[in-house]
C-alpha cells in the first residue's frame, strides 16, 4: 500500500500527550549528556541521519538533514552518508560513532558486538559513547514513530544552530 493509499493514522501527541511529552524529556536529556561530554551536535545530526537511512524514515531524513546543514554540513558528505565506508569525507572519530550507530540501530544483525564497541572506545570516552548511544536510541525510537504514524516530511524548517 502506497502512502497515498494509506488510512489516517493517530496523532500521538494529541491522543497521548504525556507520553509524547516524556519522549521529548527524554530527547532533551539525551541532547544535554550529548553537550555535558562535549559531543559536537554535528556529528549527532550524523548520527540521526545514519540511523534514518537504515530504517527509512522520510520524516526524519527530511528533519535531520536540514538540521545538519543548517550546522555547516556539506551536501557531499550529506549524500555519501549511506555510504560512508566508501568515502574519504569522515573521520575516525565520525566513522567509529556511524558504525556504532548501525550496530545499535541494526541490533538483531549482532547485538552491538565487542569490536564495534572497542573501536567506539578508543576515540570517545565513555561519557561521549553513553551519549552516542542514546542519541541512536532516541533517534531510532522516533524513527519508528515517525513511520508508524505516516508523519509526512517537506515542512520541517531547522530553529537553531548547535540543538
Amino acid at each position: 500500500m502506497s502512502n497515498s493509499d494509506s488510512i489516517s493514522r493517530v496523532a500521538l501527541k494529541k491522543t497521548t500527550p504525556g507520553v509524547s511529552a516524556a519522549m521529548g524529556s527524554l530527547h532533551g536529556a539525551a541532547v544535554s549528556a550529548a553537550q555535558d561530554a562535549k559531543v559536537e551536535p554535528e556529528l549527532l545530526e550524523l548520527v540521526r541521519i545514519r540511523a534514518s537511512q537504515l530504517n527509512g524514515c522520510a520524516f526524519c531524513l527530511d528533519m535531520h538533514t536540514k538540521d545538519a546543514r543548517a550546522q555547516g554540513e556539506t551536501e557531499q558528505r550529506i549524500y555519501a552518508l549511506n555510504a560512508w565506508r566508501e568515502t574519504p569525507f569522515f573521520t575516525e572519530r565520525e566513522r567509529a560513532a556511524l558504525v556504532l550507530t548501525e550496530a545499535v540501530t541494526l541490533v538483531h544483525d549482532g547485538q552491538v558486538p565487542d569490536a564495534v564497541y572497542a573501536e567506539a572506545a578508543e576515540v570517545f570516552d565513555e561519557a561521549q559513547v553513553a551519549a552516542l548511544i542514546w542519541a541512536a536510541t532516541v533517534i531510532n525510537a522516533y524513527n519508528r514513530i515517525a513511520i508508524a504514524t505516516r508523519m509526512v516530511p517537506g515542512a520541517y524548517q531547522p530553529v537553531s544552530k548547535g540543538n
